[in-house]
């Protein structure tokens, strides 16, 4: 197959809008085209091509380094979409706060811990500024329980949790947990203080193999499974990337974390069909970018992670995934008005 052919095959995929978003407005008619020659049903060698082509468009027009692993589940296993830099060590900042979860929820699922304990939260613990809700509080020594910790951890990436976390899983344990788990280069830094760290480093290949394993359920027990991937697709979970451009009912099929930290912002999660079967595991490193000092949306590695995520999901939506790895639990978003 051709590049050019591969391109229109990939822009026929996704929807114009999904196309015009990571290609450019001068490729509009090439998709429209192109979408009208595609059949209804693909095969996941078909989708892992045309996400190759989409990410190659995005990250182009981004600028800087990514190291990035993305594939799509096939009959057979996965199939790589996605390969750049793949065994290259990279800093994972908040990526690494699911690693640190699974580790705590060894615990729990070993009888060591319970998500119900609660913790001490005292205002020397207290990350000041930051991402987060525990330095908002200003009500200190106060206490929570686990399970508050690790929701704070995941979705609003709270600093203060890191720390937290570190007080029931020291560092040294925590590494070790993910050494025997059959990830020695995900690692978190350990410090002076046992129980504090930095989150450390990981590669594209051990993120995404760590993530598919978690979908597997050879990480955790079911009921730790469900839990970490319920927060991880929560409404509240992060939405300026891979899920800014979707709709509440297709956020809530990706399971996903951010991290972000100096010229660095990465991301890493799973796409999964309606039915709740993983489609599609990424793990995005990018740093290099202009302008660094941009934390939001607009940050050019940010906006290229959502033209993504929203080009994935319309080729996805001629998948189906495997129904024995349906692991995602379909649930309503139903906002609340108090009372």
């Amino acid at each position: 197959m051709t590049t050019a052919m591969s391109r229109r095959a990939a822009l026929g995929f996704g929807s114009v809008a999904a196309a015009t978003a990571v290609f450019g407005t001068a490729d509009s008619a090439a998709a429209e085209e192109a979408s009208l020659s595609v059949s209804a049903q693909a095969t996941p060698e078909q989708a892992a091509a045309a996400i190759s082509l989409v990410y190659k468009a995005a990250t182009k027009r981004a600028g800087g380094t990514w190291n990035a692993k993305v594939s799509v589940e096939g009959a057979a296993g996965p199939i790589t979409a996605v390969d750049e830099g793949v065994d290259d060590t990279v800093e994972a900042y908040s990526v690494n706060k699911i690693p640190v979860a699974i580790a705590v929820l060894d615990k729990v699922d070993r009888g060591l811990l319970s998500l119900d304990q609660r913790i001490e939260v005292t205002s020397a613990i207290v990350i000041p500024g930051g991402d987060g809700i525990f330095s908002l509080d200003g009500a200190y020594p106060s206490s929570v329980t686990l399970g508050h910790a690790l929701a704070a951890l995941l979705t609003v990436s709270d600093d203060t949790a890191v720390r937290l976390c570190g007080l029931v899983a020291p560092a040294l344990e925590i590494n070790q947990i993910l050494v025997a788990k059959g990830f020695p280069r995900t690692q978190v830094e350990p410090v002076a203080n046992p129980n504090r760290f930095f989150l450390g480093t990981t590669t594209p290949t051990e993120l995404h193999n760590l993530l598919r394993a978690l979908v597997r359920g050879d990480l955790l027990s079911p009921a730790s499974t469900a839990y970490l991937l319920g927060v991880l697709r929560s409404p509240i979970a992060f939405t300026d990337g891979v899920r800014r451009e979707m709709s509440s009912d297709e956020r809530a099929r990706i399971a996903t974390k951010a991290g972000w930290f100096d010229d660095g912002r990465n991301e890493a999660g799973i796409i999964f069909d309606t039915a709740g079967a993983p489609l599609l595991t990424y793990a995005f490193f990018a740093r290099g970018q202009a302008h660094p000092e941009d934390f939001g949306a607009t940050h050019p590695a940010v906006q290229a992670r959502a033209a993504m995520g929203r080009a994935f999901l319309s080729i996805l939506a001629r998948l189906s995934g495997p129904a024995e790895l349906a692991t995602l639990t379909a649930r309503t978003y139903r906002p609340s008005n108090g009372g």
